[in-house]
């Protein structure tokens, strides 16, 4: 059985307007064995929130997905998902809650239609009777209902597991890193899809190690070693960035990243695409971080706009 069946097989569905669609994580943690996989986590996402969890891999994001969508129970802490406990009202929650893991989890030997069919039945509705929310979803992956879904490319397997997520109206939408391993085009359709649904009122919880993704979320947590570093929105969390910002362009990065590191007053310093970026303190001018690089070939210093990612790293390292 697959995660996403699991969690569906909870008995009669119903979907009462009058729940509120908010998540609520109270001082969660869950260690495994000696490794801590959450630290006290706290969060609370609201009604018609489009929610972003940042994080790169080994951060904490799937197991706290896990919990949230009560297939896993914390160590300590509570949460409630639409008003109802994890532990006490996991079968209410289910009823209520769309879940798409990160790994595949559709049966990979039925087609594209006998897979939303069987979806649909668990949660005793039909494809037609909610053909309005997965609609625009559907007709890019209807073209395909008779091809086994273990046969469809990356994409087309993300929009699938959606559309199964969404087959029974939930109030909440949990997405474990829906586009992990998904061409840059079918990524932008996926996040334009999201954009529709949180515009009918669907709470939309999504993980990502894209940083790029954080700008299409209404607000964000950043995430790493079981810790939320910052939670706002991502313009906040921009604008927050407390030191100065160089993008650097030379033939030879490394030996540039070496001169840098050594320069008093450069406070870190990283790959950045195809340049490096520099965080410098207030009182090293811009002009003794190009006297550090005199001699090397095609060098470029230039200040540079903050992006979440930048925040990310600037967070860890304090």
């Amino acid at each position: 059985m697959t995660d996403m069946s699991r969690l569906a097989c909870t008995g009669k569905w119903f979907f009462n307007v009058q729940a509120m669609s908010s998540v609520r994580v109270s001082g969660i943690s869950k260690r495994y064995g000696n490794k801590t996989a959450l630290d006290s986590v706290d969060l609370d996402v609201g009604d018609g929130e489009l929610f972003g969890i940042i994080g790169p891999d080994g951060a904490g994001k799937t197991t706290l997905f896990r919990i949230m969508v009560t297939l896993l129970v914390p160590d300590s802490g509570k949460v409630t998902v639409a008003g109802f406990d994890t532990v006490s009202g996991y079968a209410e929650i289910r009823k209520r809650v769309g879940y798409m893991p990160g790994r595949f989890s559709l049966y990979q030997d039925l087609t594209v239609e006998e897979n939303l069919r069987l979806f649909a039945s668990v949660f005793e509705t039909t494809l037609e009777e909610n053909y309005h929310l997965v609609e625009d979803i559907y007709r890019q992956i209807e073209p395909f209902r008779k091809r086994r879904a273990g046969k469809l490319s990356g994409g087309m397997k993300q929009k699938l597991a959606l559309c199964c997520a969404m087959i029974h109206k939930p109030e909440v939408l949990f997405l474990d890193e829906p586009t992990t391993g998904v061409d840059p085009v079918s990524r932008k359709e996926f996040w334009q899809m999201l954009r529709k649904l949180k515009d009918q009122g669907i709470t939309i919880i999504v993980s990502t190690p894209y940083m790029d993704e954080a700008a299409m979320c209404d607000r964000i947590s950043l995430m790493n070693e079981g810790r939320f570093l910052m939670t706002a929105s991502p313009a906040d969390i921009v604008s927050g960035f407390g030191s100065g910002l160089l993008s650097i362009a030379a033939d030879d990065k490394l030996e540039a990243m070496r001169r840098l590191e050594r320069l008093d007053g450069v406070l870190d310093c990283y790959f950045f695409g195809e340049t490096l970026h520099a965080v410098i303190g207030s009182g090293l001018p811009v002009s003794s971080v190009s006297e550090a690089l005199s001699g090397l070939r095609n060098v470029t210093v230039e200040t540079a706009v903050p992006t979440v990612e930048d925040c990310f790293l600037e967070l860890n390292r304090k």
